[in-house]
């Protein structure tokens, strides 16, 4: 793709006045995303409405100029980076809230939405929107369908993909396309709006969303236990699972993840636990009281440290705050965290666990491992001292050694981030040759110049 020179963007800008940037430090500000590659854009497109999207997309295809969707950039693979320059292109003005509808239950909303105050707002009115990304209260619903976001509740309820009934989106060439609708069942035709669900902006920029929602359960409660071992936390939710509970969460952390978070923020259990799980119910209250009760005889038997119980929303916001934590608390450490959010089969936690005890000792590096239990999700950090010579080169490999055995054991490189830079070197690795050439073929029947964040894993 030949590079197109600054007297087009100098004409972009004079055909969008007030939605083409091109000074230099609007430039650097939309360069990156929050993992470690950046890369500045030629311009910067904020856009209003759906129809100045198109006018720009149109725009860029006609004369084959790259053009990078972002999202609040807020990702962890480098997929809001504008690898080949071009024009970044932030949905950051689109941001209204356009309809909660209690009858139909459902949300009409702008791409730029925060999530967490999305759901906020809908709770008020006693409907809920699951997803829960930890990083909510900085993400945009918009990024979040762009990457099938999930988060603690998808045990029980799914990622965002079920939770998405239609979707307006503008292609490469400018075409304004609405697809699914609002109802909660619709097989008319192919189920084309969750294809660009997960897209990663490869595909089309979503300019407006309609979202399911549910009735807001009336009560919730939890309990965050301490283990002796990880093998018996793993035991415990193993245990729970056979009696017949289905949390609407489940997580899990390790012993060095809690030991950076007792530090960060002054809780003195943490460090006395070589693991830590927070299992939560939720619905009404007299079956939610029982069935907690009940969960916590069964973890009792694995012989826990402590048990602490939550009851009702703020009692059990402590303990997720608590969990919220641990990201930050990893960064507080001063090693650089390579946070990989892989997925295995359920069945393969323990085993999960003594494989990435195996990496820390063969590669002299510290692994953190924390996350979403239930379903077999755990955010596997490779926590790396760059001033250490060759820790780069130890971390590479330690990383090949995850990601093959993470594929062997049925499992996918990752479950919530995406591809993006981060994870580009094991596309191969984690997808067929025949399932690689039916993503292009996608690709290229909806941009065949390639001008959508171009770069990427395909």
């Amino acid at each position: 793709m030949a590079l197109p020179n600054k007297n087009r963007f100098r004409q972009l800008a004079k055909k969008f006045p007030g939605e083409i940037f091109l000074e230099p430090a609007t430039l650097a500000k939309y360069a990156g995303d929050k993992w470690f590659a950046v890369h500045q854009p030629d311009a910067v497109a904020l856009p209003r409405s759906a129809k100045s999207v198109s006018k720009i997309l149109a725009f860029a295809n006609k004369n084959k100029i790259p053009v990078t969707p972002r999202g609040a950039a807020h990702g962890y693979v480098g997929g809001a980076v504008p690898m080949r320059g071009g024009i970044a292109l932030s949905t950051e003005r689109m941001n209204k809230i356009l309809e909660i509808n209690a009858q139909d239950f459902v949300a009409v909303v702008q791409p730029f939405v925060n999530t967490a105050e999305f759901q906020a707002t809908v709770e008020r009115q006693k409907l809920f929107y699951p997803p829960d990304p930890a990083s909510r209260a900085n993400n945009s619903l918009g990024g979040n369908i762009a990457t099938n976001a999930g988060g603690p509740r998808c045990l029980k309820y799914g990622v965002t993909r079920d939770y998405v009934l239609g979707l307006e989106v503008v292609l490469a060439n400018g075409d304004i396309v609405k697809l699914g609708g609002r109802t909660h069942k619709n097989k008319t035709g192919f189920d084309l709006h969750r294809l660009f669900v997960g897209s990663e902006g490869l595909l089309g920029v979503i300019t407006e969303a309609t979202l399911k929602l549910i009735p807001l359960p009336p009560f919730r409660a939890n309990l965050a236990i301490g283990f002796s071992s990880m093998n018996s936390a793993v035991r415990a939710l193993q245990s729970i699972f056979a009696a017949g509970f289905l949390p609407c969460a489940a997580e899990l952390a390790d012993q060095f993840t809690l030991a950076a978070a007792a530090k960060r923020t002054k809780s003195p259990r943490l460090l006395g636990c070589k693991a830590h799980l927070i299992v939560e119910l939720d619905g009404q209250e007299n079956s939610v009281r029982g069935e907690i009760a009940a969960v916590e005889k069964i973890v009792r038997l694995q012989k826990p440290l402590f048990v602490e119980r939550g009851f009702g929303s703020e009692q059990c916001e402590v303990v997720w705050q608590l969990r919220r934590e641990f990201s930050y608390a990893l960064r507080d450490t001063g090693l650089t965290k390579l946070n990989e959010d892989i997925v295995v089969p359920r069945g393969k936690l323990e085993e999960l666990f003594k494989f990435t005890a195996k990496l820390q000792k063969k590669h002299d590096l510290q692994l953190a491992c924390f996350g979403h239990a239930g379903d077999g999700n755990i955010h596997t950090n490779v926590m790396v001292d760059y001033t250490q010579p060759g820790s780069k080169a130890r971390s590479e490999k330690c990383l090949d050694d995850l990601f093959r055995w993470v594929i062997a054991s049925g499992g996918a490189i990752t479950g919530e981030h995406g591809i993006g830079l981060a994870k580009k070197r094991w596309w191969p690795l984690a997808v067929s040759k025949e399932g690689r050439e039916l993503h292009r073929a996608v690709k290229y029947a909806l941009d065949p110049n390639d001008i959508l964040n171009p770069g990427k894993f395909i």
